[in-house]
């Protein structure tokens, strides 16, 4: 049986009204329930389809210690959540809770899956008695969909961990790409869930190149873990202008990136000055156009971030702007890229 929706990403945060005010007040997330017991509060935060529940207290210090903040669960809607369960421990996993109605499974690293029924659209997660925020109504706004998340893993591990994908979850191999950086190489693998609504991309270090991206990311974080979620928009452009006012930080790209952009996407050329100007990056593959800006960290510890994603028909990742603002840097310099 298997897992066909993310049903919500749970963040374990140091300073909770820190991280609850950053999606709210900057990406326009609406807060819809409250839970508190046990030591423990959680905030629910919905923006189109993606729901996102932020939780400090009892129970995420362990976590917090060993990896800062970060997504310590992704909870899956599955066809049927208990013989997913036993599927996932068949392949591998451990079993963390079994509670009646609670089935929760060990994924990546310390990071886990609680394997909930399969709803019809957002709905508060059955884990915990939520207190609905009064008068609160998710509102329209940019992000409708939690596009992809990124996962980053030990050199070595990604076969593993694709393969553990397949096995647990039903999920299947969707595509894969190897990108040469320079000195530094990463792999990776996508996969996907049959509904579409499950897409991981998992990367590794190349450990016969130069130590990158992937490895600095796996020492700061402590191991494996969920370097970024990825949010679909219709508008990137505007989206960008808009959140750059409320304060989300985005990543910059050197002018010399934009300079050879047109020759490399010549079907974007007019767009050119407005992508300059809110640092988008903008890719192709043979199905269409991808366009994505990534922000800065907001955590102490430079790990966790987030992605805008707009796709004018493009199922692919970006993969080949990592190599295009490398060569960039190269020729212009920038101290704010990746």
């Amino acid at each position: 049986m298997a897992a066909q929706d993310i049903e919500y990403a749970e963040l374990y945060a140091s300073d909770m009204p820190s991280a609850v005010n950053y999606f709210v007040s900057s990406f326009g997330f609406t807060p819809m329930a409250e839970y508190a017991g046990d030591g423990s509060r959680s905030t629910l935060l919905r923006h189109g389809t993606v729901q996102l529940v932020v939780t400090a207290g009892r129970g995420t210090e362990e976590f917090i210690e060993a990896h800062g903040d970060g997504i310590a669960d992704i909870a899956l809607g599955c066809d049927d959540p208990a013989r997913t369960c036993e599927q996932a421990v068949a392949a591998g996993a451990s079993l963390i809770d079994s509670a009646p109605g609670k089935l929760v499974v060990s994924g990546f690293g310390d990071t886990r899956h609680t394997l909930v029924a399969r709803s019809a659209g957002p709905s508060l997660p059955g884990d915990r008695a939520w207190k609905p925020v009064s008068g609160m109504s998710a509102r329209p706004g940019r992000i409708w969909l939690l596009d992809h998340v990124a996962i980053l893993v030990e050199g070595g591990m990604l076969t593993d961990y694709a393969d553990f994908c397949t096995q647990a979850f039903g999920l299947a191999r969707y595509s894969g790409e190897y990108i040469e950086i320079g000195e530094q190489a990463m792999d990776s693998i996508v996969v996907r869930s049959p509904s579409g609504g499950i897409t991981f991309t998992i990367l590794e270090q190349d450990q016969a190149k130069k130590p990158g991206q992937v490895e600095g990311f796996i020492s700061r974080y402590g191991g494996p873990g969920v370097q970024h979620l990825a949010f679909l928009v219709d508008d990137i452009v505007t989206a960008v202008r808009d959140f750059n006012d409320r304060g989300i930080e985005f990543l910059s790209s050197p002018a010399a990136y934009y300079e050879v952009l047109g020759h490399r996407l010549p079907g974007i050329k007019e767009e050119i000055a407005d992508l300059r100007a809110t640092n988008v990056l903008a890719d192709r593959d043979e199905w269409g156009y991808l366009l994505q800006l990534f922000t800065r960290s907001p955590y102490k510890r430079n790990t966790l971030f987030y992605e805008l994603v707009q796709r004018r028909g493009a199922r692919g990742f970006g993969y080949a702007n990592i190599k295009a603002l490398y060569e960039a840097v190269e020729r212009g310099g920038s101290d704010a890229v990746r």
